[in-house]
């Protein structure tokens, strides 16, 4: 049985990993090195898919947000335009939310109405309007998600 070593200096041969040495990549200049470092919030599920979408290109996380942020950045005209239609969506939606709030509370009195033996004349237009929110809700949930529509 080999006694263990006590040097582990630079030269020791015995140290030497089994690995193949990977190289280093190269420095930047001073004037491109990235010295700036901003940060941002996340949520965990936000955050695990920054992690898969990271690894899938085979870079650091800072890596990927740096280069996603400067692309974004090069390209505001579209950038812009994508944040804006997810706001827009985001507002329909809760615009949509309200409506059918106000449609929920129709439905009640006329379902009380034709309880009663009553006549509920706007009934239908009462019914149109659901199906008309529905098909909004429909519309912008397959807008801000394309997989589900």
């Amino acid at each position: 049985m080999e006694e263990p070593h006590t040097c582990h200096t630079a030269n020791c041969t015995h140290t030497a990993p089994d690995i193949a040495h990977v190289q280093q990549r190269e420095r930047q200049y001073a004037e491109r090195k990235r010295l700036r470092q901003p940060s941002c919030r996340m949520n965990d599920d936000e955050y695990q898919l920054l992690l898969q979408a990271a690894a899938a290109c085979r870079m650091s996380v800072a890596t990927f947000l740096a280069r996603a942020a400067m692309k974004a950045a090069r390209d505001l005209e579209r950038t812009a335009a994508e944040i804006a239609t997810e706001r827009e969506i985001i507002a329909e939606l809760f615009a949509v939310r309200r409506q059918l709030g106000y449609l929920g509370n129709n439905l009640n009195q006329v379902a009380k109405v034709l309880n009663s033996g009553a006549d509920a004349p706007h009934a239908l237009a009462v019914l149109d309007a659901v199906q008309r929110a529905a098909a909004r809700v429909e519309t912008a949930t397959g807008r801000l998600l394309p997989e589900a529509g």
